[in-house]
């Protein structure tokens, strides 16, 4: 497993604060750090990080034009998934851009914290969507 002392090293953009408002859409604890607050212009942009293990429910980022999601990984290891999709692995550096409309998750591998910031793509009417959770046994399946 990798030691969060390691990890903490690499995580440039810091922990944060529990997640406690979102946990209710968390397998596990999340952290957030915002990096910015939506000023006029400027996206709302957070510093995610998960526990080992930790990953987010299956969500929807909607809109009606434009939106989605955009995760710029920046520390340990994880995965992003979208449905009826093979799970991809993501390490720092990887960017992954999320259109509205596409039902996906992400979050942290078994054996690593992992860190990303989610930048909130600008559009008109946008709203998330959480739905169910990502099984233990969709979650353990991914090697």
């Amino acid at each position: 497993m990798q030691e969060y002392r390691e990890f903490e090293k690499q995580n440039t953009f810091g922990l944060g604060d529990e997640n406690t408002a979102y946990a209710q859409y968390f397998i596990g604890k999340s952290y957030l750090h915002p990096l910015t607050a939506g000023e006029a212009g400027v996206p709302f942009m957070a510093n995610v990080t998960f526990e080992p293990g930790c990953r987010n429910n299956w969500h929807i980022h909607h809109a009606k034009s434009g939106g989605g999601q955009l995760l710029l990984c920046v520390a340990g290891s994880g995965w992003y998934q979208e449905w009826g999709k093979a799970a991809r692995s993501l390490q720092p550096g990887d960017v992954v851009v999320i259109p509205a409309g596409v039902k996906h998750w992400h979050g942290a591998k078994k054996d690593s914290w992992f860190s990303h910031i989610a930048v909130e793509i600008s559009g008109e009417e946008t709203s998330n969507e959480w739905l169910e959770s990502v099984s233990a046994e969709q979650y353990d399946a991914l090697s």
